[in-house]
């Protein structure tokens, strides 16, 4: 069957982001490579590929045609940077490494079964929770996008992700994000007695029917805050929450860097487990 490869219009357009696509298709189609290209100053140079070839039309190059194609984009559009995730030990795993690709971040899969949930609440002296769902309060959404700033030593592997910078109106184009798309953004926040501003806190996006499973998306505690357990008490009090809320829900999904053993530990002593492992590549073009 001879193969061909043909660039698609896609509608995928985001506010920092839009996303080109090639088909590969003989008498029917055979494979797809997406290619995100990223707009924001801080990651212009990033361009993230989701590449597949349907098992019964493997080992006969039609991988590598779209990954030529996939590249030749990237470097059209002035990325330097290529990202492909890959499950360890999966067909891209073996794929990405063949071609080049290095291995910049591991990442660790797990899930929280909400029917066998049993958080145990341990309040930290000092400190009060909040929540909220969707965009923040007003007389929080200051300091809570100041909160954000925690996630910037967050273990990032090789990837040269660059700055992120959040201000106000970002924090509430986030939120609005998830809304718009029918989901439910919900947040469990630590706030520092004495200030009365947001230190920490726990983010979960819960599908917007109720059902299957909720992505945690963003825990982070602000470094001068960190050692007394916040992390642990927010999400436990978040787990708390869903069960009351979203009975029909089943499980909670996050994923954590392999070296990030301090999220680990919190996670594990909450129930989640383990459910795949993930290997983030990078090519570099230039």
């Amino acid at each position: 069957m001879s193969i061909t490869i043909t660039p698609l219009t896609d509608p995928d357009y985001r506010p920092f982001s839009r996303r080109l696509v090639w088909l590969a298709s003989g008498d029917h189609p055979v494979g797809s490579a997406y290619l995100r290209l990223n707009s924001k100053p801080t990651h212009e140079h990033l361009a993230e590929l989701e590449l597949s070839v349907h098992p019964a039309d493997r080992r006969q190059g039609i991988g590598s045609r779209l990954l030529d194609a996939a590249l030749q984009g990237a470097s059209e559009n002035d990325a330097t940077t290529v990202l492909a995730d890959a499950t360890v030990g999966s067909a891209g795993d073996h794929f990405l490494a063949a071609r080049g690709f290095a291995v910049a971040l591991q990442l660790v899969y797990t899930r929280l079964t909400l029917a066998d949930a049993k958080p145990s609440i341990s309040p930290v002296a000092g400190y009060r929770l909040t929540s909220w769902t969707g965009v923040p309060p007003e007389g929080l959404i200051e300091s809570f996008t100041d909160a954000r700033g925690a996630m910037s030593d967050a273990p990032v592997g090789d990837i040269a992700y660059g700055d992120e910078t959040w201000d106000v109106e970002r924090s509430r184009q986030a939120a609005e994000a998830v809304a718009q798309r029918g989901d439910l953004l919900e947040t469990v926040a630590a706030l520092d007695e004495s200030t009365g501003e947001v230190v920490a806190y726990t983010e979960l996006v819960v599908p917007g029917d109720g059902q299957g499973d909720a992505q945690h998306y963003g825990t982070a505690v602000v470094p001068a805050h960190r050692g007394h357990g916040l992390a642990r008490w927010l999400k436990a009090e978040q787990i708390r929450q869903t069960i009351i809320r979203h009975p029909k829900l089943a499980g909670l999904l996050t994923d954590t860097a392999a070296t990030n053993d301090a999220m680990r530990r919190t996670n594990d002593s909450l129930g989640y487990r383990e459910t795949h492992q993930l290997h983030r590549y990078q090519l570099q073009l230039s």
